[in-house]
């Protein structure tokens, strides 16, 4: 027992707090995990790892390290479906970028392309039914649907096509919107071709008239009158400009609307049927009749 007697003080005096004025030391401060130079004065809200301000970044809630962001950073695909789920009019500006690319490419070969004139590029790319001679001569169906005559003429095709781009590609996707578009880019080509086979052709009207047909039909097969929506108003002016101003492809812009209300004519009966996977495939077979009407009318 005297032995307990003689430990028991030392250990109770050894937990007691040392007396005023005795100096203490402190432990040296942290410095950052990745600059050891650096004294860090915040720690990693989710690993603790100590950091400077330099290495932490704001979070929804406290500071994260470099470490933790880059790990918790999803992966490069699904970043990409993300960044396409919030895009609803990509294509629409993809499509306007290309318009646009191909436009500065002619005024940089030849500086009359901004004053509308017909230079040399409008005459390899654009539609003749003179031209079109044999399979080699096909590419001209889409080819001219990408030329324009003139800044005004570009400007007004491409502000349309933003217009109706963000409605009907957000509304029903890139594939689909896409579809359409190529099929009424075809059907402006072969109504070009059918009623004024004597002109050169070019613009993205053909396309656009397409696109205001198809918001037109499918407003109307939704029981919403499109003269209460802008768009019936906004086709019924075109196509007065249309037979109106000279210079204008008729052919064109009738064929491209009477393609776009066949699209949205097809897109009501697959839906009602058979879903998304039947509209595609009938916007495809839609496409394909373009391109097969536009050889079989410039053959003739």
């Amino acid at each position: 027992h005297w032995m307990f007697s003689v430990v028991t003080p030392r250990l109770l005096m050894a937990d007691l707090p040392p007396p005023d004025g005795v100096p203490t030391a402190t432990p040296p401060p942290a410095s950052c995990h990745r600059h050891p130079n650096r004294s860090a004065g915040r720690r990693c809200t989710r690993c603790g790892q100590p950091a400077c301000s330099q290495c932490l970044t704001q979070g929804p809630v406290g500071s994260i390290c470099d470490e933790c962001r880059r790990r918790a950073r999803p992966a490069a695909r699904q970043r990409a479906r993300q960044w396409s789920a919030q895009r609803t009019d990509a294509l629409t500006r993809s499509l306007i970028a290309v318009n646009v690319a191909v436009f500065a490419a002619m005024t940089l070969a030849d500086a009359d392309t901004l004053r509308g004139s017909r230079t040399a590029l409008h005459d390899d790319l654009g539609l003749f039914s003179g031209w079109v001679t044999d399979a080699s001569d096909w590419y001209r169906f889409l080819s001219s649907g990408f030329i324009h005559f003139g800044i005004v003429h570009l400007g007004f095709n491409m502000f349309l096509l933003f217009q109706l781009g963000r409605m009907l590609e957000g509304a029903l996707g890139p594939v689909r919107f896409g579809l359409i578009y190529v099929a009424a880019l075809l059907g402006g080509s072969a109504g070009a071709l059918a009623l004024q086979s004597g002109g050169l052709h070019g613009g993205a009207s053909g396309a656009v008239f397409g696109l205001m047909g198809c918001a037109a039909v499918g407003f109307w097969q939704r029981g919403i009158n499109p003269m209460n929506t802008g768009i019936g108003s906004l086709l019924l002016m075109n196509l007065l400009i249309t037979f109106v101003v000279p210079g204008i492809s008729i052919g064109g812009h009738l064929g491209g609307v009477v393609t776009g209300g066949l699209a949205a004519l097809l897109l009501s009966h697959a839906s009602t049927r058979h879903g998304a996977a039947r509209q595609i495939w009938a916007l495809g077979g839609l496409c394909c009749l373009a391109a097969v009407a536009c050889v079989v009318i410039a053959s003739t």
